[in-house]
């Protein structure tokens, strides 16, 4: 038996998550990244010539490490809220402040990181 949605595309695009959906859908594509990420790096090794030489070009490239990163910190931060709201559920009343706790530290650390990456690939 599987679930019935009768949710439009234009009712779902409406959905006013906040916090919560976000990062709901940032986890998921975080997740996504960082398999995309093993994926390309595990073909690189393995493929040789060109498609090696062109896999190892796209993941060394500083675009890439910047998404990367950003898959790799927010799911591991958002994955360690999810965590510790999982082993203390009486804290789940206070979610929307734990997201902001969250975002409080991956933002700083984010940017230092993005700062460095983008520095690095100028030359600096």
């Amino acid at each position: 038996m599987g679930l019935k949605r009768n949710v439009s595309l234009v009712q779902a695009l409406r959905y006013r998550g906040q916090g919560p959906m976000l990062t709901f859908i940032l986890h998921r594509i975080g997740g996504l990244g960082i398999v995309i990420f093993v994926t390309v790096h595990i073909l690189s090794s393995f493929g040789g010539g060109n498609v090696g030489i062109l896999l190892n070009t796209i993941y060394e490239h500083w675009i890439f490490q910047i998404f990367i990163f950003f898959c790799a910190l927010f799911h591991a931060i958002n994955g360690l809220r999810i965590v510790i709201l999982d082993l203390w559920p009486k804290l789940i009343e206070h979610q929307r402040e734990a997201i902001w706790v969250e975002w409080g530290i991956f933002l700083p650390v984010y940017a230092i990181a993005v700062i460095i990456i983008v520095r690095s690939a100028l030359g600096g």
